[in-house]
């Protein structure tokens, strides 16, 4: 445990160090596919880790630890109790930054939900009459496509096509659960980051892409979303998955050439290289069961 404990921990850069690469080169479909796995996995194996580095703050506390060095057994402290105390803060910034972005989380489906009130239960689209140059999808049962009319109007009708074509994506793959479960993740550990922004971008590109499939011509696809961008400027949802989000140029050069390969041998690393902090943190907990164990022959 002395050792095993800490890998995770350092592991957990090399995720943030590989998804800017795997973004660039691999298919955005299984990029976020792989990217987002691999944050969940290293996030709940750092998360564990910190756990058993703060049990050594219990000293002796816990009795079966306090009995056998009272009957004389030498029991080791896994790890330094200021480690155990440094592990216990993190846990804690880690329980307020996870509560803060479950709590934008429910707050952004409220907001979400009451943009589709009073609308039929079978409404896919919904067109609502705003000068705010607006399109972006609504996850939920069922899942929605929220346009504005001024949107609307600056796109010809092959462009609208892409443009419902990329939101209708979203809904489908289920880039909102994507997105969110890569957020948390970098909430409970901000070395991952990087990779939250990289699957962000990652799911904007699998739309791009699906709607260049739809409709069959990546040129038209390119020219809808750099006329929607030119459209949007500034303007944003606060919350969803909107077409014009995300790096727009890259997407924008991205359609103008081959589709990315799917280099399977590049996910199948990504993954390998997550789970070996799982793994540690496996072999951490068992050197601690084996150390209680111990304790109680």
């Amino acid at each position: 445990m002395r050792f095993d404990v800490y890998g995770p921990l350092v592991l957990s850069l090399l995720p943030a160090a590989v998804g800017p690469v795997i973004a660039r080169r691999v298919a955005p479909a299984l990029a976020a596919r792989v990217l987002a796995s691999a944050a969940v996995v290293t996030a709940l194996a750092t998360t564990w880790s910190l756990v058993l580095l703060a049990a050594a703050l219990l000293g002796d506390a816990p009795p079966v630890i306090r009995e056998a060095r009272e009957d004389g057994h030498p029991v080791m402290d896994p790890v330094p109790g200021a480690i155990g105390l440094g592990a216990c803060l993190a846990l804690a910034v880690v329980a307020v930054r996870v509560y803060r972005a479950v709590r934008a989380e429910r707050s952004t489906r409220r907001a979400l939900r009451r943009l589709c009130a009073g609308q039929p239960a079978d409404t896919e689209l919904i067109v609502a009459a705003s000068e705010v140059p607006q399109a972006f999808a609504i996850p939920g049962r069922p899942g929605r496509i929220l346009v504005t009319s001024a949107m609307l109007s600056a796109l010809a009708p092959a462009e609208r096509r892409v443009l419902l074509a990329h939101e209708r994506a979203h809904l489908v793959h289920r880039h909102g659960a994507l997105v969110t479960a890569v957020t948390l993740a970098a909430a409970a550990n901000p070395l991952l980051g990087p990779v939250r922004t990289a699957v962000a971008f990652l799911v904007e590109r699998w739309a791009d892409e699906q709607a260049a499939t739809t409709v069959g011509d990546r040129r038209v696809t390119a020219l809808a979303l750099a006329r929607a961008a030119l459209t949007a400027g500034r303007t944003r949802a606060a919350c969803a998955l909107g077409f014009t989000d995300r790096a727009v140029t890259r997407r924008i050069a991205a359609l103008q050439t081959s589709p990315p390969p799917h280099l399977w041998p590049a996910a199948a690393a990504v993954l390998a290289l997550a789970a070996l902090p799982a793994l540690l943190a496996a072999d951490a907990t068992g050197d601690l069961l084996g150390l209680l164990s111990g304790a109680l022959g």
